[in-house]
């Protein structure tokens, strides 16, 4: 798990919620025809980059568009050549990855694209300078060099599973971004690279604008302009996609359902590693009881949230790992119980009060719970959660707010957080669990700190064989059963309603992403006009 990806692709910096006027005011689709009409697409996503450089973590899985990887994952998620001509050669030791690169292929401002570009890319993001949130996972890489100007070779210093998947990461051209600031350069967002979509605009808060690269190596787009706008307000997202402000959207359950009889409209539905998770932050003398920790993660219904909720898109989460992966450990599954929850803190000296609240030691059981303003799904997870809570003897108090408003108070207040990246597990769980990561940004967000687990991510990310990777990612998920540092509730399947005018639309398995990079316009360059 990343930086980005627990808040949803890195970020919200949106200065609040959009009004239904100024969004209209502010039509992403303006000029163009709506339900994909014509050779123009707008789309209706929830968050928005802080970023759109890979030096900075833009692109590092894949599908953003304006930049390529070395690899990417196809429709079932198996990897394919991208700027590489195939996949790499391994050596027998594990420890070297030569990649040989496509010929041919230009950035968008005309200039050619060679090894020194992967080389200034990754050599970039492993330098200490460089605001990399997701840098630890390189930390498997000693080196990179070019040898000539078609091949590309990665020395490890450990072997490393999934290192090919690493290398989906999007490619800067170091001709641009290596004569700028790296971290605040124009580069930032203004980005050049060799993708299918050149960017054209970006009106932070409101929309990114592209438009297709007509010398694009894997050819030119029938999609000709492409928009996401940027719609945190799930509400409003709904009202401009039934307006036909939008022709495609992320929605939740409960608004996508709202849709099914548009004949001029088809809802997809997509598998996903993305969960909702309550963070208990060590540094609270209530958040960090194990014994507060332990009864939540019983006391919780999750199959309700299921149910209710998320009307059965989705299923319960017993942690990062989906009980459907084969990398779930069998037997960490929680049930509600909430006599055995109550127990857990009678024993530990949690008495309940006059008003029914616990306290301990002048500790009264209370903690705020911090959602994300204008998702509903985190509003609607944060209030059941505290209702469950309630019954335990445990008072929490949901608050909405912005990430700028959130951030400062993580160390001490719960947060209603996202996350999940589909493939190995060292992806959902280092920067997720790894005590060394507590308060770097959105990593380790609860500060979560626990020998036993740091042991295991390290065990499980310097060795490639499978049986020794999977006990130690089973030594993970059942130390969170005995000292949960998170309460995790649901995995939520993604749901998109989008007008029914193109050919090719699908989805894959999608990390905690709300539409940027995943959705079923992962391919839009793809897209084919309906005869």
């Amino acid at each position: 798990m990343t930086a980005r990806s627990i808040r949803g692709m890195a970020a919200a910096t949106l200065a609040g919620a959009l009004a239904l006027t100024a969004a209209a005011c502010s039509n992403p689709g303006s000029g163009g025809s709506g339900h994909g009409a014509g050779d123009s697409v707008v789309v209706g996503i929830a968050y928005e980059p802080e970023t759109l450089s890979p030096l900075l973590g833009y692109g590092k899985d894949g599908n953003s568009k304006i930049f390529d990887g070395l690899l990417a994952f196809d429709g079932d998620m198996k990897l394919r050549p991208a700027l590489a001509v195939a996949l790499p050669e391994v050596s027998a030791d594990g420890l070297t990855y030569t990649y040989k690169l496509r010929k041919g292929v230009t950035f968008s401002d005309g200039r050619p694209f060679s090894a020194k570009d992967v080389v200034f890319t990754y050599r970039t993001i492993l330098d200490k300078k460089t605001n990399n949130p997701s840098r630890t996972e390189l930390d498997a890489l000693k080196d990179v060099t070019a040898a000539g100007d078609d091949t590309v070779v990665f020395t490890l210093k450990h072997p490393y599973a999934p290192f090919a998947e690493r290398t989906v990461l999007a490619i800067a051209p170091e001709h641009v971004a290596g004569k700028q600031d790296v971290n605040s350069g124009p580069f930032t967002t203004r980005p050049v690279g060799t993708g299918p979509y050149v960017l054209t605009g970006w009106s932070k808060g409101e929309k990114i604008s592209f438009k297709a690269n007509p010398h694009y190596w894997g050819g030119a787009p029938k999609v000709k302009k492409f928009t996401m706008a940027i719609i945190k307000d799930d509400d409003v997202r709904a009202t401009r996609l039934r307006s036909g402000d939008l022709d495609g959207a992320i929605l939740p359950p409960n608004l996508a359902k709202g849709f099914r009889n548009d004949a001029d409209k088809k809802t997809y539905e997509a598998t996903t590693y993305d969960y909702r998770t309550v963070t208990l932050p060590t540094h609270n003398k209530v958040t960090g009881d194990t014994a507060i920790r332990r009864a939540l993660d019983i006391a919780v219904d999750r199959e309700a949230m299921v149910d209710n909720i998320l009307e059965g898109a989705g299923k319960p989460a017993h942690g990062p790992v989906p009980t459907g992966s084969e990398w779930f450990a069998k037997g960490t599954e929680r049930r509600r119980d909430l006599a055995a929850a109550e127990k857990i803190l009678d024993d530990a000296g949690w008495k309940r009060g006059s008003d029914g609240i616990r306290a301990k030691d002048g500790v009264r059981a209370a903690f705020p719970l911090w959602y994300l303003s204008g998702d509903k799904l985190r509003q609607d997870h944060a209030l059941a959660y505290a209702s469950d809570a309630k019954k335990a003897g445990i008072d929490i108090r949901t608050q909405a707010g912005t990430w700028e408003v959130i951030e400062p108070r993580m160390k001490h207040d719960a947060v209603l957080a996202g996350g999940g990246s589909p493939g190995d597990p060292d992806f959902d769980q280092y920067q997720l669990l790894k005590s060394s990561l507590g308060g770097d940004g959105f990593n380790n967000m609860a500060w979560y700190d626990n020998p036993v687990v740091d042991k295991a991510l390290d065990d499980g990310r310097r060795t490639d064989d499978k049986a020794a990777r999977k006990a130690a990612y089973d030594t993970v998920q059942r130390e969170l059963v005995k000292n949960p540092g998170y309460t995790f509730l649901t995995h939520i399947d993604h749901v998109y309603v989008v007008g029914d005018a193109w050919d090719g639309l699908s989805t894959q398995v999608e990390p905690h992403d709300h539409g940027l990079a995943a959705g079923p316009w992962w391919n839009v360059e793809k897209w084919t006009p309906k005869k």
